[in-house]
C-alpha cells in the first residue's frame, strides 16, 4: 500500500498514469467549480494513452518516475485534446485574477495556459 504503482513498466504503469491524470482533471474542474467537459476529458485520456504506449520502456519508466515529465505529458494531452479551449474565458479570468485557486502547485502547468504572457 502507498507505493508508487506508476513505477512498474508495462500496461500497469500506463493505467496508473491515466488514473493519475484523470484524478488531476477531476480535482482541477471541481476546485474551479466547473463541470468537466466529459468528451474532452476522455479524448485527453486517449491522447495520453496513445503517447505513453508509443514510448520505449525506458522512457515510460522515466515518465512514471519523474513528476515533471508526467506533468509535461499531462499538459500536452490537455492541449492536444482541446481541454484548454473549454471554459476558456472562465478559467482565464480565474487564473489571471490573482485570487488563490485552491489547487496544488503542480496545476500551474495547466493554469499557465490561461495566463497572458508577461
Amino acid at each position: 500500500m502507498g507505493e508508487d504503482t506508476g513505477r512498474q513498466l508495462g500496461p500497469g504503469s500506463i493505467e496508473s498514469l491515466r488514473e493519475e491524470f484523470r484524478g488531476h482533471l477531476t480535482l482541477f474542474y471541481s476546485r474551479l467549480k466547473l463541470a468537466a467537459p466529459y468528451d474532452s476529458v476522455e479524448k485527453a485520456l486517449g491522447t495520453l494513452t496513445k503517447t505513453l504506449t508509443s514510448l520505449p520502456p525506458e522512457e515510460l519508466h522515466r515518465v512514471a518516475s519523474d513528476r515533471s515529465q508526467r506533468w509535461t505529458h499531462f499538459r500536452a494531452a490537455f492541449v492536444d485534446s482541446g481541454l484548454n479551449l473549454k471554459h476558456r474565458g472562465i478559467i482565464a479570468g480565474l487564473a489571471q485574477s490573482g485570487t488563490p485557486l485552491d489547487l496544488p502547485e503542480d496545476f500551474e502547468h495547466l493554469l499557465s495556459l490561461y495566463r497572458r504572457p508577461s
